[in-house]
């Protein structure tokens, strides 16, 4: 393991936790009165399923890689319902509570699960990268892409929680929008590049 190694899992950490700090925005505007505790576990969540998806990509490559590559064209799609379901959930929340002054509720730990899963499944395919690694340089390079994910979803929650205050009657509604959006450009990514 080199400088590179460092540099290279570093970035493809920054590369893979964009979805995970969009979806943390989205959080903490949801639920502006959100406490440094919540957000380190909503990172540290972002950041385990960030850490394992690539480890299971490795895993499958190197065990069933044939299959593995069937089972890939189906995750831009989970990505996309799981996102879409959010997504709409917080927008029909938001609209049925539109004009008044309603508490909001908490992201409960299965929603949480739920973003975690769609933010990360795409990293699975990040296997096909660190297929030649060994098992150390892929676990450190998987440690490597949590850590930048934890940092990266905690500074996204800091700042939705800022803007979450200052727009909180329509917090739910910009939330729901945000994750239906990641969910789109989710799916085109993914449909651009295979028709491309």
């Amino acid at each position: 393991m080199d400088l590179s190694f460092f540099v290279n899992s570093f970035l493809l950490g920054v590369g893979l936790a964009m979805d995970a700090f969009s979806v943390s925005v989205a959080n903490a505007i949801h639920e502006p009165e959100m406490k440094s505790g919540r957000m380190a576990l909503i990172a540290g969540c972002f950041a385990f399923f960030q850490t394992g998806m690539p480890l299971l990509g490795w895993l499958c490559v190197r065990l069933l890689s044939e299959l593995f590559h069937v089972f890939l064209k189906f995750v831009p799609w989970i990505a996309f319902v799981l996102l879409l379901y959010l997504g709409i959930k917080m927008l029909i929340d938001g609209l049925r509570s539109r004009g008044e002054e309603t508490e909001t509720k908490p992201l409960t730990i299965g929603a949480l699960l739920l973003q975690g899963v769609a933010t990360s499944i795409d990293a699975v395919s990040t296997g096909f990268v660190i297929a030649e690694y060994s098992t150390v340089s892929a676990l450190t390079a998987s440690l490597i892409i949590g850590a930048v994910t934890f940092v990266l979803c905690y500074l996204g929650l800091r700042f939705g929680k800022a803007v979450g205050t200052r727009f909180s009657h329509k917090a739910t509604i910009v939330g729901g929008v945000i994750l239906i959006a990641i969910g789109i450009e989710i799916l085109l990514k993914s449909l651009l590049s295979s028709v491309v």
